[in-house]
């Protein structure tokens, strides 16, 4: 079975031959040196065919009698599309055509009891977030071996790499980033950025390894062996041995490292073990600079909030929109619209449209998908916002914003502001006593909205030159209903400056603690269901949850990731509860990473990252998005609301979850105690009209409502 749940369909020309023996690669060397590369081409599959021309090296140099296999990957599985032999000198040709979606592959095997096995991607077909493109030369090498098992790590398995778009486009650009497939060497996004240093040094480590399986020495079984789970299956290749260190980056550091140690193919490698095999790649952009939050359109493109201009403290005027790969985007950076400052929330609406918070301009601002401002220059400031955080749409399009009142702001200021169906001209407030600067939204299923009390002002943390923890400060978590009236608050010790805050797919909320350093779980019905303490210096900021309801953690304080088993413990490894802890007590760090404020799952497995700032005193905004590479379960974006995993034919925007129980947009049933005044209020509508909608409901007195009945909303 291919990842995507769909049975790898075959030729029928190799099931065939399956039962006959047929000689090693290695054993038809001589005559493919006679004859030149062997090619097998098959039929074209509805466009010109091309030849593509390529080289096999292992441990540096070319490989003969090798079997090349082209492959084709998509949603429905993998293809075989032809085949050939190396020559002398490593080389082939294949005839190609361009993929109409999904990816194109090559896959070599032979040597060392077919233990050595290499890949690269060569094409990305239409229906990713990237352009489609193809190559017509390829080296396959350890380097682009390990550049795509990386970045298609969650479309791959025994059989070969396949799965849903546009996760799967999109996971195939980013191989390119890793590994040019022309030249075999490290790609441009890992040699242009100083920052990407220590993942260059990571792929070159890694590189070595595979090459142990080239040099037929006893090296490559202590591979297969190291790079073995606990609990797991022994690798039968060194594709395989790279796709269990992604799933598993504390795999045998030290050991692994030392390994490598002895091939020096691959130059700089790393000097010292890693704590984790992971690779960071920071994208950076033209007035990218300390941003806030990150958000995902259906393509996967990647929107991000900036508090400040780049080398200042001003505001920053512009939105950030970066490409699957990295690059910018849909005319970014974008200006106008309002926006004065992002701030901490960003939202994707049904229609593809993204609000962000304008936290200097006490305005929220709105993009079209392709990027154009629909907000006016001003922003919509309507409902009276004060310092907006964080944002979320509901199933019903209402657009929910936490009117944080700043940073300075006094203790126990705060409301939700709400724009019906994302209508500015509708807007009402949200008042309750238990709100005190709410920081963070997120909606569940059942139409619900969540909201962090952050308790505290951040001035402490912004302006003294205290560098601990300050003392106990409060916090809380608020759950309203979709009739927007608060159901319940819930505190605990560990909610110590609440602020980030993540929902799974059970509708669990994991709110992260800043000030005590720990995450907590709270159940559907607010009950707590456990506090997991993280070390004192990291700062947990923002929470995410990918498609097997991992939780993922963004350490402000001391610049790393951490990732804790959720709820379906069948994801973990052996052993494992909810809670525990997966990644190095000091989380995942790397070079790239600086003080951290957002993360987020995308639809190909990668875990983004904003660098909000690089120095703590004096502050100082950090630079660019950080992309872990293929480590996560990919996600379907937007959230719908709740993390959910994209089937084998991909992700249906609004059938993920169940809607409010209320009924729909439009409808509103009585509870006890209502009046019409009341729900006009809520709803943006005066009383009256309210009751001339539904006179043939209410009777003649407008002031005798039931509960239960169920009103039309105009």
């Amino acid at each position: 079975m291919s990842t995507s749940g769909i049975p790898t369909r075959r030729p029928a020309h190799v099931t065939a031959r399956r039962a006959r023996r047929r000689p090693r690669p290695w054993q038809l060397a001589s005559a493919a040196v006679a004859l030149g590369a062997v090619c097998i081409p098959t039929a074209p599959i509805g466009a010109a065919t091309s030849p593509l021309h390529g080289t096999v090296t292992g441990a540096g140099k070319p490989l003969r009698g090798v079997r090349v296999t082209l492959f084709a990957g998509s949603r429905t599985g993998v293809r075989e599309l032809g085949r050939a032999t190396t020559d002398g000198s490593g080389s082939f040709t294949l005839s190609t055509t361009r993929p109409a979606a999904g990816v194109l592959y090559v896959e070599a095997a032979g040597g060392d009891g077919q233990r050595l096995r290499l890949r690269s991607v060569v094409g990305v077909g239409d229906g990713g977030g990237v352009p489609a493109r193809s190559v017509d030369t390829v080296t396959v090498n350890e380097l682009t071996t390990v550049a795509t098992a990386y970045a298609m790590a969650q479309f791959s398995d025994r059989r070969g790499i396949a799965g849903p778009g546009p996760g799967l486009q999109n996971a195939a650009a980013t191989s390119f980033n890793l590994a040019d497939p022309a030249t075999g060497r490290p790609g441009g996004a890992v040699t242009a950025d100083s920052a990407n240093s220590e993942t260059l040094a990571t792929l070159n480590t890694l590189a070595d390894m595979v090459s142990v399986c080239a040099t037929g020495t006893p090296r490559c079984a202590e591979l297969l062996r190291l790079a073995t789970p606990r609990g797991g299956t022994a690798p039968a290749d060194t594709v395989q041995a790279v796709l269990n260190l992604v799933h598993h980056p504390t795999l045998s550091p030290a050991a692994l490292h030392a390994l490598a140690g002895g091939a020096k193919v691959f130059a700089p490698g790393l000097s010292t073990p890693p704590a984790a095999w992971i690779l960071a790649l920071r994208h950076t952009a033209a007035d990218l600079y300390a941003p806030g939050r990150i958000g995902f359109d259906a393509q996967g493109n990647a929107w991000a909030s900036n508090n400040w201009l780049p080398g200042t403290r001003q505001s920053n005027p512009f939105v950030t929109v970066l490409d699957p790969a990295g690059r910018p985007a849909l005319g970014s950076p974008i200006r106008g619209g309002g926006m004065d400052g992002g701030a901490w929330g960003l939202a994707v609406d049904p229609n593809g449209s993204v609000w962000v918070p304008s936290y200097g301009g006490n305005a929220m601002a709105k993009y079209a998908a392709d990027g154009v401002p629909l907000s006016p220059s001003t922003g919509w400031r309507n409902g009276g916002l004060v310092r907006p955080q964080g944002v979320a749409v509901d199933q019903r399009g209402n657009l929910w914003i936490a009117n944080s009142y700043g940073l300075k702001g006094a203790a126990g200021l705060g409301s939700l502001v709400v724009y019906p169906h994302g209508n500015p001209a509708k807007a009402f407030t949200i008042t309750d006593p238990a709100f005190n600067h709410p920081f963070a939204l997120q909606i569940d299923g059942r139409g619900r909205a969540w909201v962090t009390n952050s308790h505290i002002s951040f001035a402490q943390l912004m302006e003294t030159r205290q560098t601990g923890s300050p003392g106990p400060v409060g916090g809380s978590v608020t759950v309203l209903g979709p009739d927007f009236r608060p159901i319940r608050t819930i505190h605990n010790s560990a909610l110590q400056g609440p602020v980030g805050l993540a929902l799974d797919s059970k509708g669990n909320a994991w709110v992260a603690g800043l000030f005590s350093s720990a995450i907590t779980e709270i159940r559907p019905d607010g009950t707590v269901a456990g506090v997991y303490p993280l070390p004192r210096r990291v700062l947990p900021w923002s929470v995410a949850v990918d498609g097997q309801d991992r939780v993922w953690v963004a350490g402000f304080g001391n610049s790393s990731v951490s990732l804790l088993c959720g709820t379906n413990t069948a994801a973990c490894p052996p052993g494992a509860a909810t809670g525990t802890v997966l990644s190095p007590p000091v989380g995942l760090r790397n070079k790239a990473i600086q003080h951290l404020t957002a993360v987020q799952i995308d639809a190909s497995g990668n875990v983004w990252l904003a660098n909000n700032w690089s120095k703590l005193l004096p502050p100082t905004g950090g630079e660019g998005l950080v992309q872990l590479v293929g480590l996560a379960t990919p996600v379907c974006t937007p959230l719908t609301p709740l993390p959910v995993r994209p089937s084998s034919t991909g992700c249906s925007p609004g059938t993920a979850v169940a809607g409010p129980p209320t009924g729909s947009a439009d409808h509103y049933t009585v509870r006890r105690g209502d009046t019409l005044t009341r729900i006009g209020h809520t709803h943006g509508e005066s009383w009256l009209t309210l009751y001339r909608s539904n006179t043939a409901v209410l009777g003649p007195d407008p002031h005798r409502l039931r509960p239960g009945q169920r009103l039309t909303l105009p």
